[in-house]
């Protein structure tokens, strides 16, 4: 087919093109078509592609897509998204949903204030602390696998071993995010597959959080499994109660939520907004 039709959607800043199935029975997504949708500059745009489909027994199945055409992870703000678009299309009747990523069944709940709630499964952490290396220095760390692989940096660890000492006082700011996440990405501590990092600073009981996403290959405005690992240390270490607010690099609010029985997190949820920007046609033979 040429003409496909799709959504733009932004999940407190992290942005989707979300295409139906339905409505495009015919589409045959290469890597080349995806890198190229999501081109900011000759595409659509985006961190990521999610077609939505119908599926015996739920009310959607999403399948994702990074920008790089990767897959595989679970994705919290896509999730969120993917609920909306659902809701807006017809195939949910009621406040809760259930649906498929990943062939793993998942939950969901339209809020009263409009924003989306994702249910995401049991996670264990190990409460150890590792150490990474960038920029020549070894730097404190935890990782947590939310359904995606996450490392969590406190900035202020970084302590006196930083020489710019600048982001102490501006917060996440002005920090390298960019040069230190992509190094820890590609490290071979966590090759092949790499790993999303996740900088957070605590400030007055919130979480302010930048990241780094593998498969985007750059800072995105927000990630939700990336929140979630950094909510539960982040919870741990400056004694928080859940929910847990974080605020994202565009200033939206996230919320996690859980039940913490010593190093095994229950009853987790990523809330937030989850909005539709606008939608449109493409014309795939621009891209051959």
């Amino acid at each position: 087919m040429d003409n496909i039709s799709f959504t733009k959607m932004s999940g407190a800043g992290n942005d989707f093109i979300v295409i139906d199935r339905s409505r495009n029975s015919e589409l045959v997504l290469t890597n080349n078509v995806i890198k190229r949708l999501c081109d900011r500059r000759n595409g659509v745009g985006a961190d990521g592609i999610m077609i939505i489909s119908d599926v015996k027994g739920y009310d959607f199945k999403m399948d994702y897509y990074n920008s790089d055409g990767s897959t595989g992870s679970l994705c919290g703000n896509g999730a969120r998204c993917a609920l909306k678009f659902a809701k807006s299309s017809g195939r949910i009747k009621n406040k809760k949903a259930n649906f498929l990523s990943n062939n793993t069944a998942f939950t969901g709940e339209f809020l009263s204030d409009g924003l989306v709630r994702f249910d995401l499964k049991q996670i264990k952490i190990d409460e150890k602390k590792i150490t990474v290396q960038a920029e020549g220095l070894n730097i404190p760390a935890n990782f947590a696998d939310t359904g995606s692989p996450h490392i969590v940096i406190d900035i202020k660890e970084l302590g006196e071993s930083y020489p710019d000492k600048s982001y102490l006082n501006s917060g996440l700011s002005n920090f390298p995010v960019v040069k230190f996440g992509r190094e820890i990405r590609n490290s071979s501590a966590f090759a092949p597959g790499g790993t999303n990092v996740n900088f957070i600073r605590h400030k007055n009981g919130v979480i302010h959080i930048r990241t780094y996403e593998r498969g985007v290959e750059d800072e995105t405005l927000a990630c939700g499994t990336g929140a979630v690992a950094s909510a539960i240390f982040g919870a741990k270490k400056y004694n928080i109660h859940s929910p847990v607010k974080l605020v994202t690099k565009g200033n939206d609010e996230l919320l996690v939520g859980f039940s913490a029985d010593g190093s095994v997190y229950n009853n987790v949820s990523l809330t937030g907004p989850a909005v539709e920007v606008f939608s449109g046609e493409i014309n795939l033979k621009i891209f051959s």
